[in-house]
């Protein structure tokens, strides 16, 4: 008698659901697939062959790329876009009990002296808009951006506050901004990945948490690119093995893995087939999309950009030509604006790194047609005080500290109304008096120019309904759109 014992040791619970002629899941999936479908674009977490596919947003988008200029550390946004006479004045002085309630602070005294604003501001362009003197650049440009002056956060500490900026939440795990844009919109180009990552000035408080994928498939996290030598750590093949051997090489190992995701359903097995392909096509189109000896020397001077250097300035230039060539969402990150002493001095260095290059990049995508699809956003994670922060035992002097009640941030293009100045804080810069923007209304806003309604956009894990924006209230943000 043959003895079949064997194949009951192969049967387990995913046998029924997934392997058994219908199968309980196959039952259970035309239910599943309308109401998924029903509600839009990335609602169902289905696995597919290609997971990156192209997909209708929920409505007809505004912008269909994203460059997201990440100024990691908290630019003072009371000495760069926020005057207040008010603090000329009171300088020196204590600042007014009523204005701090029951604030506490880590690294300054409730009762800390006010520090007046530390540059000359002056109103630019046709819309009258104010900017500090060491944003010179941007001022050019002025009539292009929507300056944001109401934002507040709920987190006071760097990580916990880059990532909610960057993920809707304040821990690790949760999906990055770009990880749910690429998820519910798919990848433009075949040859570069949906979602990239660039950074400069070195890491970021919240680290590889702030662009990863979290409790979504990992083929929708970001991918940091080097800014010199090989973009992706070994995209290079190693001596002795020609492209067609690897050709084959891949394809063998495609069918193995397509022929296990058909029978296990596991999306990593679609992210795992999706990642071969792309790192075979990347070895081609990565070198050429950092070769930017390609561009003019006009144009590296616009940018201040050089060869072979690694900079703020190449990595703008560099998210150009990513979405010239169909990269969905880039970060770009510059680290250093953590101004605990010397606010002043730390304000000129990085904005003498970055203002030019941000500027040249509206400039740049305007006159090549991009800006009316490319949403830009500048923003760090939270403001600065209007109190200073001065601890000789430590070093410090004439610095800022944490501030999440106020600060602000810029967005261009994209669907922005251009011109607009939104939002305002009282006299001292300490709250947001006037339309505040909570970072989920921005999120919110984000997705709307993209055509995704951030109610709709959901994945559900362990029994729950997750969202970029979360479970509270978001608005977008009317107002600023054109």
């Amino acid at each position: 008698m043959n003895d079949r014992s064997h194949l009951l040791r192969d049967v387990t619970r995913r046998h029924f659901f997934n392997e058994c002629g219908i199968g309980l899941g196959r039952i259970a999936l035309a239910s599943l697939c309308s109401g998924a479908m029903g509600r839009g674009a990335a609602a169902a977490a289905l696995p597919a062959a290609d997971p990156l596919a192209q997909r209708f947003p929920h409505f007809a988008p505004k912008a269909k790329q994203v460059i997201h200029l990440f100024m990691a550390g908290a630019p003072s946004q009371l000495d760069l876009f926020d005057y207040k006479p008010k603090l000329t004045e009171l300088e020196g002085k204590p600042i007014p009990p009523s204005a701090i309630g029951d604030q506490r602070y880590a690294f300054i005294r409730p009762d800390a002296a006010v520090l007046g604003p530390q540059f000359k501001f002056r109103r630019h362009g046709r819309s009258g808009m104010e900017l500090s003197e060491v944003l010179p650049h941007l001022a050019g440009v002025v009539d292009e951006i929507a300056l944001l002056r109401s934002c507040h956060t709920e987190q006071f500490n760097h990580a916990p506050a880059q990532l909610f900026f960057n993920s809707g939440f304040p821990q690790p795990g949760r999906p990055s901004m770009g990880t749910w844009v690429t998820y519910g919109l798919g990848n433009i180009s075949s040859n570069l990945p949906a979602f990239v990552v660039l950074s400069t000035g070195g890491g970021t408080s919240g680290g590889a948490a702030n662009w990863s994928s979290g409790i979504l498939p990992t083929t929708y996290a970001g991918v940091p690119f080097r800014s010199q030598g090989d973009p992706i750590l070994n995209v290079s093949s190693p001596a002795g093995i020609d492209g067609q051997l690897q050709r084959e090489s891949l394809d063998l190992i495609g069918s193995l893995n397509r022929r296990r995701l058909t029978t296990q359903g596991d999306p990593e097995i679609a992210t795992r087939i999706a990642s071969y392909e792309m790192a075979f096509r990347l070895q081609s189109s990565a070198p050429e999309l950092i070769e930017l000896a390609a561009e003019s020397k006009n144009t590296l001077e616009m940018y201040g950009a050089e060869l072979g250097k690694p900079s703020f300035a190449n990595n703008c230039l560099l998210a150009r030509r990513m979405v010239e060539r169909g990269v969905r969402f880039i970060n770009v990150y510059h680290k250093g604006w953590d101004a605990h002493s010397n606010v002043a001095g730390n304000l000129r260095k990085n904005c003498g790194v970055t203002d030019r290059a941000a500027a040249a990049l509206i400039k740049d995508l305007k006159q090549r047609g991009l800006l009316d699809e490319t949403l830009v956003i500048w923003n760090g994670e939270f403001g600065r005080t209007p109190m200073v922060e001065s601890n000789a035992a430590i070093g410090r002097k004439l610095g800022r500290d944490h501030h999440p009640q106020a600060f602000t941030i810029w967005m261009a293009g994209g669907g922005i109304k251009p011109g607009v100045t939104y939002g305002a804080t009282d006299e001292l810069g300490f709250h947001a008096v006037e339309k505040p923007i909570n970072i989920r209304d921005v999120h919110a806003t984000i997705l709307h120019l993209l055509g995704l309604d951030h109610e709709r956009l959901s994945f559900e894990f362990q029994g729950l309904e997750f969202r970029l924006t979360g479970v509270e209230k978001a608005h977008v943000l009317h107002e600023v759109l054109a």
